[in-house]
């Protein structure tokens, strides 16, 4: 090497046309909302899905089974976290080098769809029950079949990658057979009945609901005191001519009371108030007294329950005759408690699950008084044709029933100020009562009729019995899901599985006209599903029924039911005509992941179908998230105006946004979204995306004509190995427990602190300054080939936008995808135990001279660390590599640390201070060699 570099003349020079900066085309502003597009047309072109598909062929399979939404209007942003979610599982696994297909579906049955036919029905002041049922069924359809275009376009929008070309619909014809199919299982089984019971119902929607139909909200209702004179108490015949007083806070169920009920450890007491005697709990006289004005004036007896045995009471209205003149029996409860009320419980075992029950075990039957719309019917003798029920002001302290019970005397007080919490339709919003009708029932507690080659459950358990048995069995995710919804199969009542609306698969079955049984002949079910796998669900109301009957039937004999199925009944199904359809019959879904309302719905739905038609669950593992709500924890709702949309974040910032956010959030509780929480997503995006720009730029004209062997590298870069090896293992650990949350913060954090804050920054010198053939510039550039192939590839399942523009940028293919690829395979770092701890123990020192270096910055005594010379007590390395990591001029070794400026000079060419720099401009021994 001779002198000239470090010559006056030349100290003067430019170098920077010598130092080999980073070169890339991969720009710093995303533009994702413009790219991603293009994108998306670009996967599409190629092939990805299908392609996937038959490269996988063979692998491992592992099915996330999408629970349907309805098609119904534009997504919102529980559907994008949704949907996001399922797909960085789903790519994720794919990384993993799994066949992992993923089927979208839709419900496009039931309620919420049939509700917004009649909406336009309604807008034209038409009844939709003029309206020919197939003419009305076809505009459900049609109405289903537009919603389902528009959500699968805004969910491919959103990276969701899929079988987009042939998802499933459960209108499909084969859908529709499947499902009709499953039903007449249950119904070969002995798992169907027919029967009145109280279920929850709509005046509104006039039809029944299922539990995952009806939400709470809190309303202010009126409460009333009725009086029943007591005509009979054989226990006691004291108590003949004393008011029995009942609490209600629906006082339409008095029109259709049948009997009262009492606690048997519950003391009663028996008081005089001017001239009236009155019968209430001991204990709940204070709060009675409070609501009534009445007190207590005489006492005369205070016993327990029991007395109550054998008597009856008069109806308020008994002077009506007929069905009100019969006297009302006093009936032992064990639900009766003192918590409220007078301790006396009024039934009416058409409006409530416990009057039922206490009721039909005394042979008294529902009257069927309340109609359809929530109306008395025509021939009631009390309030007949009146209502709806529902109606504040028809049930208010001024309305005609607490007209009617003042004028008979039994009005004992009424106000309209009860606070308390109230079922409604999720749809309507209107309230619901609960209602007795024939409805069809999956009982949960009935032995099934088992057949040895019958597709049921074994050992002649019941329903709910093989439904524990499958939730034990299950992984649920998070944990504590498995309480839940043990809790609400524990506690559930029969499945009502009829409504009694037009759009959804009928309940196909023949039943009797003079026994009320239902047909169970195998052959007629074939013919019932062959004929829907010809013509869907249309073909039973259209139907030559005779022919499905056969010759073995006449149909004067039987009656072909009406009712549709319940839509949790379809979508309990999916597993029918997507799973098992597709890929085998014993084949079932590794995961169902849904939000946590699905408790209740579509994960019990589909438990309780294949429980009870293949003794098993039909997931293995269940995955629950939480709601989005806005910035300030509130539920998104239009009255409120804070609504975040994703749509309009996409249009604005790019899907890889959102996916970013999903990512980063805790989904197994409820997460919030708003600006700021977007502008956190967007801001390590940003750092991600700049250190993908980093890579691509200093990685720009690598050959594999560079690369070194590790056990050739500076510590430094096998320390780097390390750190991407248990990165590694944490990345499979997170994605095999889908904590994404936990995967993208890894995947960050590493990005962030590892390689831009650490790696990055030490070895930018060598990068720039070091000869092309240096081994440690070798070594880097080898080192950053290994990264940006894994990290490419961790990225994609979250960044699916991001990550192929990334790969492209390197490697221009027409056919190629990020989204091919594997999990990658690392390099083996030598078997240096102490190599994690050495360079940890480094990284702390080199944050403990950086701090102590700030101060000078700050008063300017050294512009960079450049200009610093430290001294450091103890060294994991020897000092003379300490200055390339610490950035800084020179390390000696001392007592402790301490920083001064340098007296070294600095090069023109790599601004290092070093000794052999003899003028500033001139050039070190290194950058000399390099430029000569």
């Amino acid at each position: 090497m001779t002198d000239a570099p470090n010559t006056p003349r030349d100290s003067a020079r430019d170098y920077r046309d010598t130092v080999f900066l980073p070169k890339t085309d991969f720009p710093m502003k995303a533009g994702l909302a413009a790219k991603e597009p293009a994108i998306l047309d670009r996967w599409a072109r190629i092939g990805l899905y299908d392609r996937l598909r038959r490269e996988r062929e063979g692998r491992e399979r592992f099915i996330l089974h999408d629970g349907p939404p309805y098609a119904n209007g534009d997504i919102h942003m529980g559907h994008a976290m949704n949907k996001v979610l399922k797909d960085i599982i789903v790519r994720s696994q794919t990384l993993l080098g799994k066949d992992a297909p993923y089927v979208p579906g839709w419900d496009c049955h039931g309620l919420p769809i049939e509700w917004k036919v009649e909406e336009a029905y309604r807008a034209k002041k038409l009844n939709k029950d003029d309206v020919p049922v197939d003419q009305f069924r076809a505009e459900c359809r049609a109405y289903a079949e537009k919603w389902v275009g528009v959500q699968r376009a805004e969910f491919e929008r959103l990276g969701v990658m899929g079988d987009w070309a042939d998802p499933y619909l459960t209108m499909n014809y084969d859908a529709e057979a499947a499902i009709v199919g499953e039903l007449l299982k249950f119904a070969e089984s002995g798992q169907l009945y027919r029967g009145a019971k109280p279920v929850m119902w709509s005046p509104v929607e006039k039809t029944a609901l299922a539990e995952a139909e009806v939400e709470y909200e809190d309303v202010v209702s009126t409460q009333i005191d009725v009086g029943f004179e007591i005509v009979e108490a054989p226990e006691y015949p004291p108590l003949v001519g004393a008011i029995a007083v009942i609490w209600t806070t629906t006082p339409w169920t008095i029109p259709v009371n049948q009997a009262l009920a009492y606690g048997s450890a519950i003391d009663y007491l028996v008081f005089g108030h001017q001239g009236k005697r009155y019968l209430v709990a001991e204990p709940l006289l204070p709060a009675f007294t409070k609501r009534t004005g009445i007190g207590m004036e005489s006492f005369e007896a205070l016993a327990k329950g029991p007395v109550l045995e054998g008597a009856t009471a008069r109806h308020p209205m008994h002077h009506l005759g007929g069905f009100f003149a019969k006297p009302r029996p006093f009936l032992e409860g064990d639900f009766v408690t003192i918590d409220a009320g007078t301790g006396l419980v009024h039934m009416s075992p058409d409006h409530g699950e416990d009057d039922f029950l206490l009721c039909k075990r005394h042979g008294i039957d529902p009257v069927f008084a309340v109609d359809g719309a929530g109306m008395y019917r025509a021939d009631w003798a009390w309030l007949g044709g009146q209502g709806s029920v529902i109606n504040k002001k028809f049930v208010a302290a001024d309305g005609p029933i607490c007209s009617d019970l003042r004028e008979a005397g039994a009005l004992i007080a009424a106000s309209d100020d009860f606070r308390h919490s109230y079922p409604h339709s999720w749809r309507s919003k209107a309230k619901v009562i609960q209602r007795a009708t024939p409805q069809w029932f999956i009982p949960m507690d009935r032995n099934a009729e088992r057949d040895e080659a019958a597709d049921t459950a074994s050992n002649g358990a019941t329903l709910r019995e093989v439904a524990l048995d499958a939730i034990a069995a299950t992984q649920w995710v998070p944990a504590r899901a498995e309480n839940r919804i043990r809790a609400m199969v524990e506690g559930r009542p029969d499945w009502v599985i009829s409504r009694q609306r037009a759009w959804g698969v009928p309940i196909a079955l023949y039943v009797h006209r003079q026994t009320g049984e239902y047909l169970n002949d195998p052959a007629v079910n074939a013919r019932i599903v062959a004929a829907f796998r010809e013509g869907g669900a249309d073909a039973w109301f259209t139907a030559d029924h005779q022919m499905l009957l056969g010759d073995a039937h006449v149909l004067a004999d039987y009656e072909p039911q009406r009712d549709i199925l319940d839509v949790w009944f379809d979508s309990g199904c999916t597993h029918v005509f997507t799973i098992e359809a597709r890929y085998g019959a014993d084949v079932r879904a590794n995961l169902y992941l849904e939000g946590s309302d699905q408790h209740r719905g579509w994960f019990q739905s589909s438990l309780l179908e294949s429980c009870g038609t293949r003794g098993r669950a039909p997931y293995d593992a269940v995955l629950t998230h939480g709601f989005a709500l806005d910035d300030k924890g509130r539920k998104m709702s239009k009255s409120l105006g804070n609504v975040v949309d994703p749509l309009k974040i996409i249009g604005e910032s790019g899907a890889d946004i959102l996916r970013m956010w999903v990512a980063s959030t805790d989904y197994f509780d409820d997460v919030r979204i708003g600006k700021e929480v977007l502008a956190t997503a967007s801001d390590a995006y940003r750092k991600l995306r700049n250190t993908f720009r980093y890579l691509l730029g200093a990685l720009d004209g690598y050959s594999e004509t560079e690369t070194v062997d590790v056990a050739e590298m500076p510590e430094l870069e096998q320390y780097i190995l390390h750190r991407l090896g248990m990165l590694d293992t944490e990345l499979r650990e997170a994605a095999t427990g889908y904590e994404f949350n936990r995967y993208i913060r890894l995947l960050t954090d590493f990005a962030n602190e590892d390689l831009s804050a650490f790696f990055f920054d030490v070895r930018k010198d060598s990068l720039y300054c070091d000869a092309h053939d240096s081994v440690k510039r070798r070594s880097y550039r080898t080192v950053l080939d290994t990264l940006f192939h894994a990290l490419v590839r961790y990225a994609a399942p979250v960044l699916c936008f991001t990550a192929e523009e990334v790969w492209q940028a390197r490697f221009p293919s027409a056919d190629g995808s990020v989204h091919l690829l594997e999990w990658p395979e690392l390099p083996d770092v030598p078997g240096d135990s102490p190599l994690g701890t050495r360079w940890q123990a480094v990284r702390a020192l080199r944050v403990a001279v950086t701090e102590a270096i700030e101060p000078l910055r700050r008063e300017k005594t050294v512009r960079s660390s450049l200009e610093a010379e430290v001294t450091v007590s103890s060294t994991p390395l020897p000092v003379d590599e300490l200055a390339e990591i610490f950035i800084v001029a020179a390390v000696r070794e001392a007592d402790d640390v301490t920083v001064a400026r340098t007296d070294y000079r600095k090069c023109g060419r790599c601004w290092r201070h070093l000794p052999e720099v003899t003028d500033d401009g001139s050039l070190c021994d290194r950058c000399a060699g390099v430029v000569a």
